[in-house]
């Protein structure tokens, strides 16, 4: 092995090693705006093959360190041996790791097409594939690089136009920044020394940076949404935190109930909706009337309507029976208010891909899974708050009124799913999911960081109840309002705004995302058009 290539392998290990660390539960957000750096040097004077493998193997080993909770899940819950636990978990993360080998060749290709300014490019290109990894395959848009600003709440304003991808674009424009200001400073971090100071890249980079965060303190201030009408809404979320292995079982089904009535008694009555996590009810809600009364029983002591989720079963034309996963909103006096049906299925967990044809020998691996169909779309829900006061409620007023969306657990991380609840016209958001198969791992606290830019996406405030954590309220700007500590048996309660103050991004979606995928298709045409004559096979990066 030579010198070089040693020292690209450990440069892009430590980029590798940098990345999971600024993800929950690390939590060292600011690290992400340098850990791309060492990466950018490890691509010094290589080819683009050359910078595939480094970048496949910087990206391996960051999502190595960010998703080792799927071995958790798996062996703990799933019962995979360990072994093959691990060997799956591998698979997966290097083929993640593959959108950071395509980054870096295409960093190399793109500085090739353009020398000086090809760097400008970079953070469009890497918008570009993880909108890719959103969609490709079903999707699996976990880890995305700006979820690691989570707590940076002025910086992540710009997500009501740019979405979370817009948050990414900033932190690798700044790294690629650095990379090449420092490679100027200090040239023994590469072989060489850039002919003049990158001034260009640096100033644009501090710019971006300044606007975004004047934009940010501008929006925390309120003032574009002043003349927005809005109102208010109390929300209790329950965390039952009910052990995995006796949630199904028949025998504590009674006491799972009373679980839940528990819980939701410490809401009190001045509640206007009460949440319970996915899959709540240890039943097929439609199909156990005796489980039905009780479940009135106990909605009608809260006096306010309960979402829960409860399978639904449902049967082919042929009379084959399947299951959806849904949430139903119940009022105290046993009416169904509504029903969502989750509409983005988890891969391998609740359905199989290609099952009729080339993975129809999965069916004994997982048994008792692959049973689930997908809903129709993001349905939303419609409640009428109590009156906010006695002198209103003896008068006679009605509340308006209020809708909402509910995303079911693994829904919440796709950006445009979530969007369509607000373009539908929600004025808050819940989320209800079961995090239990992830266990103490950071994987909670990631899905739970998401959450945040889903809010701010769209500016509308989010409920979120798990049966075991983390479950919580945040508010329209990203703030977290409450987030309980996992494993613990929790009942909160806020009060959540509610308006319709319709963001760019919710009216348009990923328009910016969309927008860096055709520049990167306009310069990987032109690429192709060049002459092989004028294109060297390796440049400095």
């Amino acid at each position: 092995m030579t010198h070089s290539l040693a020292r690209s392998l450990v440069l892009a290990g430590a980029s590798g090693l940098f990345l999971p660390l600024s993800f929950p539960k690390s939590d060292l957000g600011l690290l992400a705006w340098i850990a791309l750096v060492p990466l950018h040097w490890a691509l010094d004077g290589k080819n683009k093959a050359q910078a595939f493998w480094i970048g496949w193997l910087s990206g391996t080993i960051a999502f190595t360190g960010m998703m080792s909770w799927v071995v958790t899940a798996m062996n703990t819950y799933g019962k995979v041996p360990l072994a093959i636990s691990y060997g799956l978990m591998l698979l997966l993360t290097a083929y993640l790791g593959l959108y950071v080998g395509l980054y870096s060749a295409g960093a190399v290709w793109f500085r090739t097409l353009i020398p000086r300014y090809g760097f400008f490019v970079f953070p469009c290109l890497w918008v570009t594939l993880e909108l890719i990894r959103t969609y490709v395959l079903s999707g699996l848009p976990w880890g995305l690089l700006g979820y690691s600003q989570y707590r940076q709440i002025e910086i992540i304003q710009i997500a009501d136009h740019m979405g979370v991808y817009g948050v990414s674009f900033l932190i690798v424009l700044v790294n690629v920044a650095l990379a090449e200001f420092l490679s100027w400073l200090m040239p023994y971090f590469r072989n060489f020394r850039p002919a003049r100071l990158p001034w260009e890249l640096a100033a644009m980079a501090t710019l971006v940076v300044t606007l975004s965060w004047q934009y940010g303190l501008a929006t925390l201030s309120e003032t574009p949404f002043s003349g927005i009408p809005r109102s208010s809404i109390s929300v209790g979320v329950v965390q039952p935190n009910i052990d995995q292995a006796v949630k199904w079982d028949t025998a504590y089904r009674e006491q799972t109930l009373a679980h839940f009535d528990q819980l939701t008694e410490r809401l009190g009555r001045a509640t206007d909706l009460v949440v319970w996590p996915e899959a709540a009810t240890p039943f097929v809600f439609e199909r156990e009337p005796v489980y039905q009364l009780q479940l009135i029983a106990l909605a009608n002591r809260a006096q306010a309507p309960i979402l829960f989720g409860s399978p639904a079963l449902r049967y082919y034309p042929d009379r084959r029976p399947y299951l959806l996963n849904s949430a139903y909103l119940l009022s105290p006096d046993g009416q169904v208010l509504g029903r969502y049906d989750k509409h983005h299925l988890v891969p391998f967990g609740e359905y199989i891909p290609l099952k009729s044809s080339l993975l129809f020998f999965l069916d004994k691996l997982v048994e008792g899974i692959g049973d689930f169909e997908a809903g129709t779309g993001p349905t939303v829900l419609t409640l009428t708050p109590k009156p906010r006061s006695a002198a209103a409620s003896n008068a006679g007023a009605t509340p308006r009124p209020i809708s909402f969306g509910v995303a079911i657990c693994y829904e919440v991380i796709f950006p445009n799913l979530v969007r369509q609840f607000a373009s539908n016209g929600a004025e808050f958001l819940v989320t209800v999911t079961n995090d239990a198969w992830f266990g103490h791992s950071s994987a909670a606290s990631q899905h739970f960081s998401m959450v945040v830019f889903r809010s701010v996406e769209n500016h509308l405030a989010f409920a979120r109840s798990a049966n075991t954590g983390i479950s919580g309220f945040i508010d329209p700007f990203g703030r977290i309002v409450e987030a309980t500590p996992i494993f613990t048996e929790q009942a909160v309660k806020a009060t959540m705004q509610v308006w319709r103050p319709h963001t760019f991004y919710s009216r348009h979606g990923d328009v910016f995302a969309y927008g860096c995928a055709i520049i990167c298709a306009l310069l990987f045409l032109f690429g192709l058009f060049r002459t092989k004559e004028s294109e060297p096979d390796a440049v400095p990066v």
